[in-house]
């Protein structure tokens, strides 16, 4: 009987060992599958963190260029009450609005010659003011991107600038008086210059209607 009773001990502590180390590996297995699913959740969370912080420094750098436009236009539209009202041209020195015609559209690479497109729009610019009937003042102001030397890019704006003021008075039937030309070269971009897409946004002219 003691044999026997030894062999059930020695039986149960057997079957107890492996028992106990079945389970080890289960939760050994368990603890595996665990940290694979933290590992790979937590390498969503960083990919996850990663693509919203691409979004919103996209986000926070449109946001920046559209402010960086808003400013120049400010800028500009400010700057030309300023010199309209130091020349007594204006009774109440107020912008009624502005308006921008794309150089890409208005004149052929590095030339100051209107396109047809842009005296089509320039011609719905004067209907449009002589619709109106009111007493207004336009500034019309050439702008450039940072391309080529500032001397140049102030002459390029300044005959753009002049072109459009020239059709407007002959073709458009505006009065010269009430209308004049600046350049403010690369001075004033609305755009970041180091892209193609923001320098074509600089290339422009725009006409300020102050009353």
């Amino acid at each position: 009987m003691k044999k026997i009773a030894a062999g059930l001990a020695v039986g149960l502590l057997v079957s107890g060992c492996a028992t106990k180390e079945y389970v080890n590996e289960q939760v050994s297995g368990a603890n595996k599958r665990t940290d694979a699913k933290a590992t790979e959740l937590s390498g969503r969370i960083d990919q996850s963190n990663q693509e919203s912080a691409g979004r919103y420094a996209s986000l926070d750098g449109r946001i920046n260029q559209q402010q960086a436009a808003i400013d120049g236009v400010s800028r500009t539209a400010q700057d030309a009450l300023d010199r309209a009202n130091a020349a007594g041209k204006l009774a109440e020195g107020k912008l009624v609005y502005e308006m921008s015609i794309s150089s890409q559209i208005a004149f052929k690479f590095e030339s100051s010659n209107l396109t047809d497109a842009a005296k089509a729009d320039l011609d719905a610019f004067a209907t449009k003011l002589k619709t109106d009937n009111k007493n207004v003042f336009i500034e019309i102001q050439g702008h450039t991107d940072s391309s080529g030397s500032q001397m140049t890019n102030l002459k390029l704006g300044q005959a753009r600038a002049d072109a459009v003021h020239y059709y407007l008075a002959t073709t458009g039937g505006l009065p010269l008086h009430r209308m004049n030309s600046i350049s403010y070269g690369e001075s004033a971009p609305v755009a970041d210059n180091k892209t193609r897409d923001g320098r074509m946004e600089n290339r422009r002219v725009t006409l300020v209607v102050l009353q």
